[in-house]
């Protein structure tokens, strides 16, 4: 079988090598669209925030966690239109009128100027069924922070509720292209994880790929075709600052960060081609070769205590998922049983599953595999889906697929149930990765 068929994790590779023209704008807006969300969404009012300031509004703080809230697919918000009041403290909430529009939560909050020239977003949560008030926070934060300190609000909320901490205050990143050959561009782009305020943080005319989050959320490792060979850099994204940390003969490819952040998982090839697992100290270029096998051994992830690394490997002739324990002598064990292919693993948060690139009926698409049972469970239904990343709470995994000739982005959360699209204005964007908390 071709090597882009049995590996379509180095798929990308191949077509960005052999000039296939992408299109799209390198620093288009995301926007997301659920296309599925759970039956039972639960019923929540987030009631318009008060402003004292003298000037207009500088954001409209309860639109972005009602937004947050939405997209989850775990709530189904009030229109504002439907409000018969709109309380800005947890005191004025009549919890009986909420109930009468069957609102299970109310959020209320105002946006107070502060001395120093910040702003101070307060909120409260509100159960209407039985009017307690379950949660009062204070955010300050200057004027370029309060989107993210709405999406810390939507965080606290969803954490309140659900027992489970939102990952709304976090980063993704992506690649997209722009124009066709030969005058593309390849750009490396920063959003938040509702796809606003994009930056594009890395540009090339030449291909970039596989980007991926440091633990710390600081840095990114990405591969770039620049001068036509592939290289591995890492850049620290306050500072735009970058130092290409491998560039050997032949593939760099496939980093990933260790838990610690001083060390780089990556495929690298020998002088036959044939691509195998390396380990990189960072602060040293000291390198340990993991995997030494005629298969091709590719896309490492590691294992959340730094011990062992999963990797795709087509050694049993097809690709499936091994683990390798580091320092010791035991040959990789393989993971994945379950289909004639599953390859791209990532582990989630919780270590209790990986996500998987697998075929199912003919088409590539994301399932995720119990580590306890080898059980793998199919999540999405496209024909090209690939690069799955897991939110840093584990809820939802964020992947590449495509839409007719377009390549978007996607999301579902991890049990199934809640479906999302993600879409620029015009063109194509690729490889997204979920970062960790910020904080």
């Amino acid at each position: 079988m071709p090597h882009s068929q049995r590996l379509p994790g180095f798929l990308l590779l191949m077509l960005a090598t052999l000039g296939m023209a992408w299109t799209t704008a390198a620093r288009a807006q995301l926007t997301v669209q659920i296309t599925q969300g759970v039956v039972d969404a639960i019923p929540v009012a987030v009631v318009p925030f008060a402003w004292s300031g003298s000037e207009a509004l500088p954001l409209d703080a309860a639109a972005v966690i009602q937004a947050d809230l939405d997209r989850s697919g775990r709530f189904r918000s009030l229109p504002r239109a439907s409000m018969i009041e709109k309380p800005t403290t947890a005191a004025a909430v009549d919890a009986a009128d909420w109930r009468l529009l069957k609102v299970d939560y109310v959020v209320v909050g105002r946006l107070l100027p502060l001395p120093d020239g910040r702003l101070d977003m307060q909120f409260e949560l509100v159960n209407a069924l039985t009017g307690q008030r379950l949660l009062g926070l204070a955010l300050p934060s200057d004027r370029s922070g309060l989107r993210m300190a709405a999406h810390r609000a939507a965080d606290a909320i969803h954490e309140k509720i659900l027992g489970i901490r939102g990952a709304f205050a976090t980063r993704i990143a992506y690649v997209a292209v722009a124009g066709t050959a030969p005058t593309r561009t390849f750009s490396l782009v920063v959003a938040d994880a509702d796809g606003e305020t994009p930056r594009t943080v890395a540009r090339s005319q030449q291909p970039i790929m596989s980007p991926a989050w440091s633990p710390d959320g600081q840095r990114l490792a990405y591969v770039s075709f620049e001068g036509g060979f592939s290289a591995v850099y890492v850049q620290t994204l306050r500072t735009g600052e970058r130092v290409k940390v491998s560039s050997r003969a032949g593939i760099n490819g496939a980093p990933a960060w260790s838990p610690d952040g001083t060390r780089l998982a990556l495929t690298l090839s020998k002088r036959d081609g044939n691509a195998d697992v390396y380990v990189l100290e960072l602060a040293t270029q000291q390198l340990q070769q993991l995997t030494d096998d005629p298969a091709i051994d590719t896309e490492p992830a590691w294992a959340a205590d730094g011990q062992s690394v999963l990797f795709t490997s087509d050694r049993a002739g097809a690709p499936q998922v091994y683990r390798l324990a580091l320092g010791g002598s035991d040959r990789p064990k393989r993971v994945t049983f379950e289909g004639s292919y599953n390859a791209r693993p990532r582990l989630s948060p919780d270590g209790k599953q990986i996500a998987v690139v697998t075929i199912d009926r003919g088409a590539y698409r994301i399932g995720v595999v119990d580590l306890a049972t080898g059980a793998l469970r199919v999540l999405t239904n496209g024909r090209l889906d690939e690069s799955p990343s897991y939110a840093p709470n584990g809820a939802m995994l964020i992947y590449a697929t495509r839409e007719g000739r377009t390549g978007v982005l996607a999301a579902v959360s991890s049990d199934g149930t809640v479906q999302q699209r993600i879409a620029a204005p015009a063109g194509e964007v690729r490889e997204p990765v979920w970062s960790p908390y910020l904080n």
